[in-house]
């Protein structure tokens, strides 16, 4: 609490007076349930102490004191005992699902833990909108997100309003941390949760994480990617590799020095320390894992299927036999109806009272009396059939079923329809009042309805009145609900029916009475139909069973329309003549001690009641002393088969004695929709032994037999009897699975009831009918048990000595998990026995309960097997009262998850609960589940009080919030996902294996029989060409050529936003720009041939004449993407680095980027001091150079061609003059130019193949191109397919980022297109350039999006190209269509292909990467050995041809890696000795059965991934983007995806496009389809913000720059979830 300023002592508090006391404590409940801001709740407090702050200031300097010495509060500070006082205690449970000898076990559990404790890594989490306000008092403001990046400012503008009450200036922030010693949860401190923080700690956490940029850090990827525009679609993008990492080869080598500093980063980052932190604690011994692991080096997968212990537990009794209740008494004047009973008392005791109602203060109302109800139940049954249609045409007749929907607090007017429906021979279907349209579980009740053929629905004027309405007045159409007409049946709309008019009673048959809803463990709603005489045995049952007699008080605190509340308030009421007081659950909300006060008012015989009502009763007993409870024969505990109802039960007698209750009225029973009352305790004599409680051994019940707990008291449940069968009516336990086979008498099952008492089917389901009404029980060899049929109850139990009933728990909170049986109410009460006052937040009342204090106590409560309370062994007198809280906010349900059940926990978080306090919780929840139950939790999540959907009575619907988790709508403020603890069946790590592995050969040792895997082009040597080009060697000299045979012939043509030509350039203006800039490299930059010169230009015709220029001079040009202007400091310094790698003797420029190289900003960036000369290229002297640069030999350098790989490192190669004319060969053939052609090239035009259509192949083929940059396509979307329409043209050249961006830019404009005119019908080709895996889903989309203006779906194609070699394969203009082909994934990840049918599991699609270009050849190596592999073999390719680079580019030249990388010869099976390339792509050659242009089989390449980027995880070789596919998949919201590892940890980073709400939601989703489809377990989950993960200009991610921003914490996430 010290976060609300400070706090006065216990002293001071018990100073003041009681009237303020009071007020006191129900603000602090008004904060706690939400229904007072923070602000407010300080003022109002404020002012109340405002007249006593002399002595309150004192107390609170000492108490203040005392916190800051010892922060746990003493046992003095959490009991501050007082009449008023209903704050929530150190020992708050709620009591409900609390035992006292379970919560000593729990403590005694933890205390184990204690001692081993380790500091477990708390999540990172922004300060953020989603997180509840009045826990930020302990985080102080992130600055580090105050950098100059425009998305950060957007970001801190947009959360300054919600922050803006809660975070004050650094200054009080620091103060507040010194006062409030608490850890900063954003700051993500590491220290363990034990440790205390002094003034220096909190002043250093403030100060630690207010992160000051540093020059010499890594340029930052976040700032850059968004830095953009404010639209959704992904910026500008920036190659950035790290700084100082300059690299031509694989980045295993030189990494390994870094790995002592956290791989390049400083030990002392965060992130660092919280990997370290959990992989810390995977390394703790687990569980021994169970025998289900499976090797996965067989064809077909095999599940992991629990495999039984051999030492479990095993039923040793002999086989049940049924068990009879006592015979049904036959008695003379029982009605042969229910509706006679009705008649009888209706008309002979017309003026004794049936029901009495209450208002809102808990005072009755209005009492129904039997003449009343008999009259106006006459009155509807004559409206329902007479009045509502014609005579000809009724609305209703009987048989029809209707709604019948009313308030909980109206059950007067309940009770006439109910009636009414009876006697008009319509099946009334009690439901709820919708309240929203979407409301919990509503729509299936619509099903409900409309299964039933429901069209009339009867409700109350007030009711009617109350609601949801559309604008006209009308009522809402609820979501699922078929049609209905209201009907409302207040006495002044019904009509009297006339004197001769009698209702039809006949005798009770097997005909429906009425319909009880239900709910199922999935959230589907069923109707149980429940016959006229099953509803009246029923009432005889219950009649003979709790001894009812005329005239009888009973006090109903249940839901009156459906189950007990039904039964008993409704129709053993009229049964008997007794007199029902019904207490609503809204009036108990506001008058916990109304139904004491009706029983001691109205001298009640019977009282029927929940837990909860025990609680709510105690809680308030003492604002009134005098009530009495003597009169009390029956205390009907409805939710006794809760094995946790016995606490509340002891408790509530232990203070409720000294009224008058008496140890025998308490009455558990059993029910269950279906069965109805399975079973009851009679009420006991005065004086005899009451009956025992078994206390069981949990390990035993999780294997489904029953144990006397002997050993660990730890693990022991005592649960207590819900009494005998019920009369007439026999049961039997079988199991709860399988065929219902008798179950042992040591053995735990399903409780099954076989009576005329029972429901008689579910509505509309005749299969699921006949498994739970038509249960013939057959005996362990198969054999039938008799032909009576039995009916499931849904309840878990056994029957024990003296014919006693035990219920354990319900099928629908049955967990299975790894072959053990685990119920859902004992894993709510271990989570609730852990100290969670701070945190688990649970509803508005408070309660009383019993703690025991001593030896004795404690002893009494586990006295072994069976203890009763009696006189000679009473209750301890020092069973002290504490205060708790009694709304059930704990969900627990299980989850399917890679073949097994995996248990989540699902708590409602306290507004005020500081984020160590809900971690912490967490972490001792999942210490106390595992110890208790032996079993591990898989998620445990907190979400904000009041948010978890709602039963109509309080309580958690289970269905929907599970429903909700799966499909990310949860929206959790913590969570805690712990994968590595309870996923035991993954299969074994692969141990790779010299030689021959047993289920195949290995890749590299060729088989006899299978063909080498490689593949040609075409010949270049028998092409023939008849054009001048090839007499020229050098590019120079054809542009020279060009420029005297074809001046005026246009080359290029540049284009802007709005598709207008700003420029354009013929051979002749090329040539002469280019030898103007040739003179100023002479004359003003005085370079010599063979310097190197940074050409750093926007993309344009600039560019490319400076390029030629730099030819014409003999320098060798480099081209390098110009700095981003609102982000230097992120992308200047990679230019830096290229001008300092590449030595560059000078820059050629415009006059804009000059100025921009040596502002103040670029200043702060890099040394501007130290750039090489700069020439600015804009007005250039019109001057001839004397004499052309000739190279003497075509093996001389023409250019450098720098890139950053998507590896982070920038490599360098060396383009030879013959490599630049073998390319633009190549590329001439395969796309057929020539010089009346016209291309559009949308591309960045800085590296790879990307710069050759740019700058060279015109000037080679002659053909024309239109450029397009493709930055001008963010301001105008439709500028390139608008352009390829408007030129006509066949061929066209893009990158992925092009093809996304008008796959999401324009999906919904089609329309748009087609009224443009925009025709595509004229693409023959339209290829993306790529140096990676084709996306063939985004290729598919563009295709399918764009068909309908024309697109042929096979103009689409890709190319293939890597550093070594920039085009190995282009699809042209002719040859078969790209072949596609799907394999097994988890073959591959086994280095192995094999090929699969389509919609095969686990499969993945590959599409070919285009043809090879003529004159390539490629071969596919295993890396290792260097020997080629078999066709349709996983290996290396490998690459020879003459347009292959020369080399390395780098610092140091080494020339081992030159040799290795460019000049590489194959171990075996090469006689030519051929000198290879290595790509560092994986890929595979496959003969199809299509024919080449050669008329040969063709041979087609598919590439599947980049070597450099695999992931070896468990022994598998992994390959990120099939991961990243799987994740993108998994929720809306997810906009990119990149994973990378860091020390065997899996890394997901996710970009979040939707509500920050939704960050925490993603967590389990990730971790859910990563181990589904992948079998790896996260290690680590990042939500971040759209455009963070960096990507360069192909469209590709830069995954291993983003995990050293990551482990640099410069990532700035959302969310950082550490999965343990």
């Amino acid at each position: 609490m010290a976060e609300r300023g400070l706090e006065p002592s216990p002293a001071a508090v018990a100073a003041l007076p009681p009237e303020v006391r009071a007020q006191l404590a129900e603000l602090e409940l008004e904060l706690s349930e939400g229904d007072i801001t923070q602000k407010g709740y300080e003022k109002k407090r404020a002012r109340l102490l405002s007249p006593y702050s002399p002595q309150t200031q004192e107390t609170d300097s000492t108490g203040q004191k005392d916190r800051n010495q010892t922060p746990a509060p003493t046992a003095a500070q959490t009991s501050a005992p007082s009449k008023y006082h209903r704050t929530r205690s150190g020992g708050a449970r709620d009591e409900r699902y609390r035992s006292d000898i379970h919560t000593e076990a729990v403590q005694a559990a933890l205390a184990k833990h204690k001692e081993q404790k380790m500091a477990l890594p708390m999540p990172t989490k922004r300060r953020s909108t989603f997180v509840q306000s009045p826990a930020d008092a302990c985080t102080p403001p992130d600055t580090s997100s105050a950098s100059e990046d425009e998305g950060s400012l957007r970001r801190q503008a947009a959360l300054s309003a919600a922050l803006q009450q809660s975070l004050q200036n650094a200054e009080s922030w620091i103060n507040r941390s010194i006062q409030g010693s608490s850890t900063s949860s954003s700051a993500s401190s590491t220290l363990s949760h034990g440790e205390v923080k002094g003034t220096s700690g909190s002043l250093a956490d403030v100060f630690a994480n207010t992160r000051i940029e540093n020059v010499s850090a890594p340029p930052d990827v976040t700032a850059t990617t968004s830095s953009s525009s404010s639209s959704s679609l992904r910026p500008a993008n920036i190659d950035l590799p790290p700084s100082g990492i300059v690299k031509g080869m694989h980045k295993g080598s030189n990494r390994s020095s870094l790995m002592d500093t956290a791989d390049g980063v400083p030990v002392n980052s965060r992130v660092s320390t919280k990997i370290q932190q959990l992989l810390s604690t995977l390394k703790r011994p687990k569980r021994p894992p169970l025998k289900e692991f499976f090797v996965d080096d067989s064809e077909e997968i095999v599940e992991g299927i629990p495999q039984p212990d051999p030492n479990q537990p095993k039923p040793e009794g002999r086989q049940m036999t049924p068990v009879k209740g006592e015979p049904l008494g036959v008695i003379c004047n029982w009605p042969p109806a229910l509706e006679s009973a009705l008649q009888r008392w209706g008309s002979t005791q017309a003026k004794c009272p049936c029901l009495t109602g209450l208002d809102m203060s808990g005072k009755p109302v209005y009492t129904l009396t039997y003449g009343k109800l008999w009259s106006r139940s006459l009155k509807l049954a004559y409206t329902l059939l007479n009045k509502l249609g014609t005579k000809n045409e009724p609305v209703l007749k009987p048989g029809d079923r209707v709604a019948l929907v009313y308030p909980n607090n109206d059950p007067v007017m309940f009770m006439v329809a109910f009636y009414g429906c009876l006697l008009a021979e319509v099946i009334p279907v009690p439901i709820e009042v919708p309240l929203t349209r979407k409301d919990a579980g509503g729509q299936q009740i619509g099903f409900l309805l409309g299964s039933c053929g429901i069209a009339l629905a009867l409700t109350s004027e007030i009711c009617l009145k109350g609601l949801p309405k559309t604008q006209n007045g009308e009522i809402v159409q609820f979501k699922g609900w078929p049609r209905l007409k209201w009907v409302v049946t207040d006495s002044k709309y019904l009509s009297k029916p006339p004197k001769d008019w009698q209702p039809h009673i006949a005798p009770a048959g097997t005909e429906p009475a009425y319909i009880e809803y239900k709910t199922s463990k999935e959230g589907s709603v069923m109707g149980v139909t429940v016959s006229r005489l099953a509803m009246l045995s029923h009432c005889q049952a219950l009649s003979q069973a709790c001894n009812y007699s005329e005239g009888e008080a009973v006090v109903n605190v249940l839901d009156f329309k459906k189950d007990a509340g039904l039964w008993h308030g409704m129709f053993a009421n009229v049964m008997n003549k007794m007199h029902t007081i019904s207490v609503p659950y809204s009036v108990m909300k506001t008058c916990p001690l109304s139904w004491v006060q009706r029983v001691h008012a109205h001298k009640a015989k019977v009282a029927l009641v929940k837990c909860r009502d025990l609680h709510w009763a105690m809680m308030a007993h003492r604002d009134q002393r005098d009530v009495s409870l003597s009169s009390l024969r029956m205390l009907i505990v409805t939710d006794g088969a809760n094995p946790w109802s016995v606490s509340s039960c002891d408790a509530f007698l232990s203070l409720f004695q000294s009224h008058g209750l008496r140890p025998e009225a308490i009455c558990p029973c059993a029910t269950s929709a279906e069965a109805m009352t399975v079973a009851i305790r009679r009420p006991g004599v005065p004086g005899a032994p009451l009956p025992g409680r078994a206390i069981l051994s949990m390990n035993g019940l999780s294997y489904g037999v029953i144990r006397v707990n002997t050993e660990d008291k730890n693990s022991a449940l005592t649960v207590q009897d819900v009494g005998h069968v019920m009369p007439g009516g026999m049961m039997c336990i079988v199991k709860p699975d399988g065929l219902p086979q008798l179950c042992k008498t040591d053995e735990i099952g399903e409780i099954c009831v076989s009576s005329r008492t029972g429901g008689m089917m579910y509505f509309g389901l005749a299969g699921v009918t006949k498994n739970t009404f038509e249960v013939i029980p057959v005996a362990s060899s198969g054999s039938p048990v008799g032909d009576v049929p039995f009916i499931r109850s849904g309840l878990l139990g056994f029957v024990g000595p003296g014919s006693l009933v035990f219920v354990v728990g319900k099928m629908d909170g049955l967990l299975m998990v790894s072959g053990r049986r685990h119920n859902a109410d004992d894993i709510v009460a271990t989570g609730l026995a852990v100290e969670s006052i701070k945190t688990v937040y649970r509803g508005r009342h408070t309660g009383l309960l019993a703690v025991p204090q001593t030896c004795q106590a404690r002893a009494y409560l586990s006295t072994f097997p069976l203890s009763v309370p009696s006189a000679r062994n009473p209750l301890p007198p020092d069973l002290r009262v504490a205060r708790v809280l009694t709304s059930f906010r704990i969900a627990v349900f299980s989850v399917s998850v890679f073949y097994d059940e995996r248990i989540v926990v699902v708590a409602e978080q306290r507004p005020d609960a500081s984020e160590e306090d809900s971690f912490q919780w967490m972490s001792r929840v999942l210490q106390a589940i595992d110890s208790i139950h032996q079993v591990g939790v898989y998620c445990l999540a907190l979400v904000p009080a009041n948010t978890l959907p709602k039963t109509p009575l309080g309580g958690i619907h289970i269905s929907q919030t599970k429903q909700l988790f799966l499909e990310g709508s949860l929206h959790p403020c913590n969570i805690l996902m712990c994968p590595h603890t309870c996923v035991t069946n993954l299969p074994k790590p692969r141990q790779k294996q010299p030689g021959v592995g047993p289920a195949s050969v290995m890749v590299g040792n060729l088989v006899a029989g299978k063909r080498i895997a490689q593949a040609a082009g075409r010949d270049l040597g028998q092409i023939e060409e008849n054009d001048l080009v090839r007499k020229h060697q050098f590019l120079a000299e054809i542009l020279q050529w060009r420029a005297q045979a074809t001046p005026d012939h246009v080359l290029f043509m540049l284009l802007n936003a709005k598709g207008t030509t700003v420029c354009t350039a013929s051979c002749l203006q090329l040539h002469k720009r280019a030898e103007r800039i040739a003179s100023v490299l002479g004359d003003k930059g005085h370079l010599n041939a063979g310097d190197n010169v940074v050409l750093l230009y926007p993309p344009g015709i600039e560019l490319i004449a400076a390029f030629y220029g730099c030819l014409y001079a003999g320098c060798i040009p480099v081209t390098v993407r110009p700095p981003h202007a609102q982000n230097l400091t992120a992308t200047l310094p990679t230019v830096r680095m290229i001008v300092d790698v590449s030595k560059a003797a000078c820059i050629l420029t415009t006059q804009t980027l000059m100025r921009l190289l040596k502002s103040r900003e670029a200043a702060a960036a890099v040394d501007v001091k130290t750039w090489p000369t700069i020439i600015d290229t804009d007005d250039l002297p019109r001057k001839r150079l004397p004499q052309l640069y000739k190279p003497p030999t075509p093996e001389m350098l023409a250019y450098l061609d720098f890139s950053v790989s998507t590896t982070g490192m920038l490599t360098g190669v060396k383009m030879s003059h013959s490599a630049v004319n073998a390319l633009c060969r190549a590329i001439k053939l395969q796309c057929e130019l020539y010089s009346s052609r016209q291309i559009a090239i949308c591309l960045d035009p800085y590296c790879g193949l990307g710069f050759a259509l740019w700058c060279l192949c015109s000037v080679y083929s002659g053909h024309q191109s239109v450029l397009i940059p493709p930055l001008e396509l963010e301001n105008n979307l439709f500028l390139w397919l608008a352009t390829v329409n408007q030129y006509k043209i066949r061929d066209t050249f893009c990158s992925y980022s092009v093809m996304e961006l008008c796959t999401k830019g324009l999906g919904s404009q089609v329309e748009v297109l087609k009224t443009r005119g925009i025709n595509l019908s004229c693409i023959r080709t339209c290829v993306v350039v790529a140096e990676e895996r084709p996306r063939i889903t985004l290729q598919q989309s563009f295709s399918k999006l764009f068909k309908d203006i024309g697109l042929s779906p096979r103009a689409v194609s890709t190319t293939f190209g890597s550093r070594v070699n920039v085009a190995i394969c282009l699809q042209g203009t002719s040859g078969p269509d790209p072949t596609t082909v799907y394999v097994d994934l988890k073959s591959l990840r086994h280095d192995r292909v094999r090929l699969v049918e389509r919609g095969a599991p686990q499969s993945l699609l590959l599409s070919e990467s285009g043809k090879i270009l003529p004159g390539v050849k490629v071969v596919i190596v295993n890396p290792e050995t260097k020997g080629p592999v078999g066709d349709s073999h996983l290996g290396e390719i490998w690459v020879n041809s003459p347009h292959t680079a020369s080399g390395y580019y780098t610092i140091y030249d080494s020339e081992t890696l030159q040799a290795d990388h460019f000049n590489t010869r194959l171990s075996f099976g090469d006689a030519a000795q051929t000198l290879w390339a290595r790509t560092g792509y994986l890929g595979f050659v496959r003969r199809t059965e299509l024919t080449a242009a050669t008329g040969e089989r063709h041979d087609a390449l598919y590439v599947v991934g980049a070597l450099d980027e695999t992931l070896e995880l468990r022994g598998l070789r992994y390959h990120p983007i099939d991961i990243e596919t799987s994740v993108s998949r998994v929720h809306r919201s997810i906009a990119e995806c990149a994973v990378f590892t860091w020390t065997n940890l899996l890394v997901v980073v996710v970009e979040l496009c939707g509500s920050e709400q939704e960050a925490l939601d993603l967590v389990p989703l990730v971790t859910n389809v990563v181990l589904e489809e992948h079998y790896l377990i996260v290690g680590v989950v990042v939500v971040v913000d759209p455009g963070v993960i960096p990507i360069n200009s192909r469209g590709e991610k830069q995954r291993m720059h983003l995990r050293d921003s990551f482990l640099a914490d410069q990532l700035d996430p959302i969310y950082v979830a550490y999965n343990m």
